[in-house]
C-alpha cells in the first residue's frame, strides 16, 4: 500500500475499479498506485522573469496546484530556476517545480546542473526531443541526467508534434493491410506506441518505471479517452490526463470535463491538468479550481466546502440567495489556504443556501448549515437548519450577514478551538 499524502485527502467513489498504477514520487507529492488523483497547472510566465513566475507559481500553489509545471526553453530561464526554487521555499511553498523541456533539453539540463537539481521532474517529448540519427542520444541524455540527479520524467506525447516517422512507418503498414483502419486510427495507435516504446528505451537505458510517468495529449474528446484507454490496457505507468488545447472558457471547461470525467470514472488518470486558455488579462488559477471541481463534484477528492444553491425560478425574484451563495463561495475559496491549517477537516463542510421553501428547508436539512430564504410571497423570515435541525429563523435587513457570521461560528465550533473545548466539556 502506497502512503497518501495528508495533504490530498480525498476518496475514490466510481463503481469502476482503480487502475492501480505504479507509484511515482514527484517531490512531497506522490502521484499513481493508491494516491488520490493530484491537480497540477502550468505558468505561462517567461521563467527568465523570476519575479513573475514566482508569483504565478505562489499563485497557482495557493489556489490548489500541487505541482506546477514551468518552460525552461533557454538558458536564461535554465539558470532562474534555481533561484525560483529558492525563493518559494522562502515563501514556505514546497510545490514541486516541473521542467518543460523541447528541443535542446538535453543541453540545457547539462549546462545548468543547479537546474536540473532544481527541478522535481523533467517533461519531454519524444515527438521533438531530436530528429533523426540525434533523437535517441538526445533522449537518452536526458534520461541519464533523469538517473543521476534521481528525477523522474514524464513523457509526453502530443499529437501536434508526433513523431513523423512513427505515424509514417504505421501509415504505411496499414496501407498493405487485409484490414486497413482508419487515418485517425493509425494516428491514435502511433500516439500510444509512441509513449510506450520511448517508456520501454527510458527502463533500458537504466530509468525505473517508478520513475516515469506516461501523457498522451490530443484535442478532440473522442481521440483523448480512446488514447488512454488503450495506454491503461497496456501498461500500469501512471498517467497524467489532460486535453491540450482545450480552448476558452465554457467550451474548454466542458470539453475537458467530459473528457477526463469519462476515463476518471472508469478509474483512468493519476494527475491532471485543465489547460484553458485565459481570457485577455484572466486569473491563470482558473483552470486549478475548475479542476478541483471536476475532482470533487465525481466524489474523488474533497478541496473546499460545498455551497449548495438552487437555480432560482419564479418564485426566487429576490437575487438576495444568489448574492448570498456567491459570496459564501467566494469566501471560502479565500481563505482556504488559512482555513486548511486552522481547520483541519474544513473542506467536508456542507453548506446550503436556497431561493424559497419549495426545497429550501429538505436541502438545508441535508447540509451542516443551510438556510431558506425567502421567496416572492413568502413571509420575509428565514429558517436557519444546523446538522439536520432546524437552529433559528433569521428576519429583518441582515438576513445575509447574520448567516454569514453563523456560517463562521460554526466552522469554529466543529473545527477549531470550540471543537476542542466541547470535546473537553
Amino acid at each position: 500500500m502506497n502512503e497518501v499524502s495528508p495533504v490530498m485527502t480525498g476518496y475514490f467513489s466510481s463503481p469502476f475499479p482503480r487502475r492501480v498504477s505504479v507509484a511515482v514520487p514527484v517531490g512531497s507529492v506522490k502521484v499513481g498506485g493508491n494516491n488520490p488523483v493530484v491537480v497540477q497547472s502550468m505558468t505561462n510566465t517567461d521563467t527568465a522573469d523570476i519575479d513573475a513566475t514566482v508569483a504565478q507559481v505562489a499563485a497557482l500553489h495557493k489556489a490548489g496546484s500541487e505541482i506546477v509545471r514551468i518552460t525552461v526553453d533557454r538558458d536564461e530561464s535554465a539558470a532562474a530556476v534555481p533561484h525560483i526554487r529558492e525563493r518559494l521555499e522562502r515563501l514556505g511553498m514546497d510545490v514541486p517545480l516541473v521542467g518543460d523541456f523541447h528541443y535542446i533539453g538535453h543541453k540545457l539540463l547539462s549546462d545548468h546542473p543547479a537546474c536540473a537539481e532544481a527541478l522535481a521532474k523533467y517533461r519531454i517529448n519524444p515527438g521533438n526531443v531530436g530528429f533523426k540519427d540525434k533523437k535517441d542520444k538526445q533522449f537518452a541524455d536526458i534520461i541519464e541526467l533523469a538517473i543521476r540527479y534521481d528525477k523522474p520524467v514524464r513523457i509526453g506525447v502530443n499529437w501536434g508534434s508526433l513523431d513523423q516517422e512513427l505515424l509514417t512507418r504505421l501509415m504505411d503498414e496499414n496501407q498493405r493491410s487485409l484490414r486497413p483502419m482508419g487515418a485517425d486510427d493509425v494516428t491514435r495507435e502511433a500516439i500510444v506506441q509512441s509513449a510506450l516504446l520511448s517508456a520501454e528505451l527510458a527502463e533500458e537505458i537504466g530509468l525505473p518505471r517508478e520513475r516515469i510517468i506516461l501523457s498522451a495529449k490530443v484535442s478532440r474528446v473522442q481521440d483523448l479517452i480512446a488514447v488512454y484507454t488503450m495506454l491503461a490496457q497496456r501498461s500500469n505507468h501512471a498517467l497524467h490526463l489532460g486535453l491540450t488545447e482545450a480552448g476558452m472558457g465554457t467550451k474548454g471547461i466542458v470539453a475537458s470535463s467530459a473528457s477526463m470525467g469519462i476515463l476518471l470514472q472508469q478509474g483512468i488518470g493519476d494527475t491532471i491538468r485543465i489547460s484553458l486558455t485565459p481570457e485577455p488579462g484572466g486569473d491563470r488559477t482558473r483552470e486549478v479550481q475548475v479542476s478541483q471541481e471536476l475532482l470533487q463534484t465525481m466524489g474523488f477528492r474533497q478541496f473546499v466546502p460545498i455551497v449548495a444553491a438552487c437555480p432560482g425560478c419564479g418564485r426566487t425574484t429576490s437575487t438576495v440567495f444568489q448574492e448570498l451563495a456567491q459570496k459564501i463561495q467566494a469566501d471560502i475559496r479565500k481563505n482556504m489556504p488559512v482555513w486548511r491549517e486552522k481547520y483541519p477537516g474544513v473542506e467536508d463542510l456542507k453548506v446550503a443556501v436556497m431561493g424559497c421553501i419549495v426545497n429550501g428547508p429538505g436541502e438545508s436539512k441535508h447540509a451542516d448549515i443551510g438556510i431558506s430564504l425567502p421567496g416572492t410571497g413568502e413571509t420575509p423570515s428565514a429558517p436557519v437548519f444546523i446538522d439536520g435541525q432546524k437552529a433559528t429563523t433569521l428576519r429583518g435587513p441582515n438576513i445575509a450577514s447574520d448567516f454569514e457570521r453563523m456560517v463562521a461560528d460554526y466552522i469554529e465550533a466543529r473545527y477549531g478551538r470550540g471543537k476542542e473545548r466541547l470535546a473537553a466539556e
